[in-house]
């Protein structure tokens, strides 16, 4: 019994012990994972796994492990896991991820199948309703403009980031170091990098040569862009600054952007932007065309997802803006990176996040005049594969052009691809048309009229109303010219052209004249003006101020339409003899008359005459008891077309 009693008591320390032995690992590996060592945790979780020790937080990070280094069968493998056996407990962007691996295997129908059950989580007001991603045959379209091949000078090792240098180009590798493998990237197990030049892309005798100066450290060097005066780099490193390297609070070096001065051929004076971080990351610069802003990759706080792209004004002498999120529209819940503004304000990046072929995917979408809200479109195959494809710049003159990938047909980790681009790619372009729609005389809003857009063959492509304060919404294709056309009954309608444009939204009010043309002998000019009646005080025959606001509209009317004559005809009330309201009504006539003509209207086109109570426009003759208000309804003056 003792016996037994002994071997139970060990039987239950060495369980104790193998539990406190595997805590002990997996507090290892977590930390490697918090740091972003993700080889050496993928290496620590994979052998818990094999011990039979498995739970959701060990697959969730060991699938985000191998999804981070590319590892996109094995993440698939893993997030299937999470998604069978978790589900309860698994957060929308490892739906999105495990969606992302499986588009990269190319299997198009589950990746939509979890893509449907990430907007499900994300968007609570879609009730459950499937949603349908039907977006290959949209990059079908686009699919077979370019013509790539492999750039010559890539290695076994990984080789991407070009950017235009001169006649040639620099490019970040892992490529021999010098450094004989002592220090290595603990994300990867890989050589860290550095930045490489070839002087002459089209040259044989081509020499790759480390970029000479202070640029390249024992730590990360990537992605890097040149001013056009040559002068000038911005550059990626790692926290790595005057031989010291800095971390965040975990322990993490973080990226950074730094700026190198070309002197005596060599790049030195490295300088550390000043909106840089040790708690983020900050890559990936690019320049506007005019050298006044910088667009950049960052995980800084604000950012949508994994990472975003903004952009920063470039004030001068070491000054910068504020870093501004380029919206919504471009940046997703996952990883918008690499940059690239051509020189016709088309934005090139890459990201998993839009619709796409697998792994990133390169994009373009049109930013002129700093709005950030026009389609993004897909460049398509074969820039595009299911792999990850990024770094994309090309010369907008030339068409000519590089990008890298991690595609199989490469000659290792990552490759650098030439390529021309044969079609230009089109661009959806959206721009917002508002304003307002008013009578032009009386400046009033007109509610009802119809606004249409109409293409350059006279088809209408789509119409609205004014709402209740005389405002329309239209959106258009800026990729053609347009017209804008506003109609309403009774008034000449009238257009304004929208030539091609990068999408600015424009403002487009409309002042509707009304059809007086249309107007025949005998026509009151005043209803066809819509004009408030024209009255007179009891007794008097003076022009009153609210008259004289209306008066004057018609001789707005009467100067935009030289031929058109009229006759004043002015009304009094019943009350007093006939004789005296015929005698009134003929000075007010007369009066009407004489204030046209001092505001320039020709005597010849105008003439008077006053017709006392012969036209009432009520019950209220002689002895019908009428209160005051209806008695000034017939105190009028009315403007009848003669010709």
């Amino acid at each position: 019994m003792l016996k037994k009693l002994l071997l139970f008591t060990i039987a239950l320390l060495g369980v104790h012990f193998y539990s406190f032995s595997q805590e002990r690992i997996l507090e290892r590996a977590n930390q490697k994972y918090d740091e972003y060592s993700f080889r050496p945790a993928i290496d620590i979780y994979e052998k818990v796994l094999e011990k039979g020790y498995e739970s959701s937080d060990i697959l969730k990070k060991l699938g985000n492990a191998y999804y981070y280094n590319g590892k996109y069968e094995d993440a698939a493998s893993i997030y299937e896991k999470l998604v069978q056996k978790y589900d309860s407990v698994i957060t929308p962007d490892y739906l999105f991820r495990y969606a992302q691996t499986l588009k990269t295997l190319g299997d198009y129908q589950k990746s939509n199948i979890m893509m449907t059950r990430f907007a499900e989580k994300t968007n609570p007001d879609n009730d459950g309703k499937t949603k349908i991603f039907d977006y290959l045959e949209k990059i079908k379209e686009n699919s077979g403009r370019y013509d790539i091949e492999q750039f010559k000078y890539n290695s076994k090792y990984s080789d991407f980031a070009p950017a235009f240098y001169n006649n040639g180009l620099i490019f970040s590798s892992d490529r021999d170091t010098g450094n004989f493998a002592r220090y290595r990237h603990t994300w990867n197990s890989k050589d860290f990098l550095d930045l490489f030049i070839v002087k002459d892309n089209d040259a044989s005798d081509n020499i790759v040569q480390k970029v000479l100066g202070d640029v390249n450290t024992r730590l990360h060097e990537s992605t890097s862009i040149v001013t056009k005066d040559g002068t000038t780099m911005y550059f990626t490193r790692n926290n790595f600054l005057d031989g010291k390297k800095y971390k965040d609070d975990k322990g993490t070096t973080r990226l950074k952007i730094y700026e190198a001065k070309l002197v005596d051929g060599e790049w030195i004076d490295i300088t550390e932007l000043p909106f840089n971080s040790d708690s983020y990351s900050i890559a990936h610069p690019a320049l506007s065309p005019d050298e006044k802003a910088l667009y950049f990759a960052s995980d800084m706080p604000g950012t949508l997802g994994e990472s975003d792209i903004f952009k920063v004004q470039i004030i001068g002498d070491g000054t910068y803006g504020s870093p501004v999120n380029l919206g919504k529209t471009i940046n997703t819940v996952a990883r918008e990176t690499f940059p690239f503004i051509t020189s016709d304000d088309v934005l090139y990046f890459s990201s998993d996040g839009h619709s796409g072929l697998g792994g990133l995917d390169v994009f373009a979408t049109k930013i002129a005049f700093e709005e950030y809200d026009q389609p993004i479109v897909n460049v398509g195959e074969p820039i595009n594969t299911k792999f990850d494809d990024f770094s994309f710049i090309m010369d907008q003159e030339s068409k000519k052009g590089f990008f890298a990938s991690n595609r199989l047909d490469g000659l290792g980790e990552d490759d650098i691809y030439g390529f021309v681009e044969n079609e230009p790619i089109q661009l959806d372009c959206l721009q917002d048309v508002t304003g307002t729609v008013r009578d032009r005389i009386s400046n009033e809003i007109l509610v009802g009229a119809t606004v249409k857009i109409i293409d350059e063959e006279n088809n209408e492509v789509s119409s609205t109303i004014t709402d209740a304060k005389g405002e329309y919404s239209l959106g258009l294709d800026c990729n053609k010219g347009n017209f804008v056309r506003a109609l309403m009954e009774g008034y000449v309608p009238s257009e304004e052209y929208l030539s091609r444009s990068y999408g600015k939204p424009q403002i487009v009010d409309f002042y509707l004249e009304r059809d007086i043309v249309s107007g025949g002998f005998g026509d009151d000019l005043a209803k066809l003006l819509q004009l408030s009646t024209i009255y007179f005080d009891l007794n008097k025959f003076n022009i009153r101020p609210d008259a004289e606001i209306e008066i004057q509209k018609v001789i707005v009317a009467m100067e935009k339409y030289p031929s058109l004559r009229i006759k004043v005809n002015a009304h009094t009330d019943s009350r007093g003899n006939d004789a005296y309201n015929l005698w009134l009504s003929q000075k007010r006539a007369d009066a009407t008359v004489k204030y046209m003509i001092s505001k320039g209207i020709s005597s010849t086109r105008i003439d008077g005459e006053g017709f006392g109570e012969e036209k009432l426009l009520n019950e209220c003759g002689n002895g019908v008891p009428c209160p005051s208000e209806k008695h000034q309804l017939n105190r009028r003056s009315e403007f009848i077309i003669l010709e």
